[in-house]
């Protein structure tokens, strides 16, 4: 797969998370994902992302940097959210707050197998 190629996978990716489109996620990601080195499979990463979007209804995922090196892509993402109550173990409870994950991804094939994540929650903290 060319570089081209995996970007435009990770961006339509991207979109389906937007528009919480959950019976195409498998379209993107391995059913044997991995996600910070833990086995969760498609059902348990489904569900972690079903977790966010409850807990920060109106969660957007903007790609601010991207660059592909197939089989990986690496991706920082920006949030301007609210989320409902405890985030990240913080207490949000619906105060807007913006933040940053960094998070690297490798492909096989055209779905995505390994998902490596770091969210900046001091960031937050500083903003609460």
């Amino acid at each position: 797969m060319t570089r081209d190629e995996l970007i435009t996978i990770y961006r339509l990716y991207i979109d389906c998370l937007n528009r919480q489109d959950w019976n195409a996620l498998g379209e993107f990601v391995h059913d044997d994902v991995r996600y910070n080195g833990a086995l969760v499979g498609l059902a348990g990463y489904r569900s972690m992302l079903e977790g966010d979007f409850r807990a920060i209804p109106d969660l957007h995922f903007r790609i601010e940097l991207l660059i592909g090196d197939p089989p990986r892509i690496a991706s920082r993402l920006r949030f301007d959210c609210t989320p409902v109550g405890i985030l990240f173990d913080l207490p949000v409870n619906g105060k807007r707050v913006q933040f940053e994950e960094n998070v690297f991804y490798e492909f096989a094939g055209t779905r995505i197998e390994r998902v490596w994540s770091i969210i900046d929650k001091a960031a937050i903290a500083r903003q609460l």
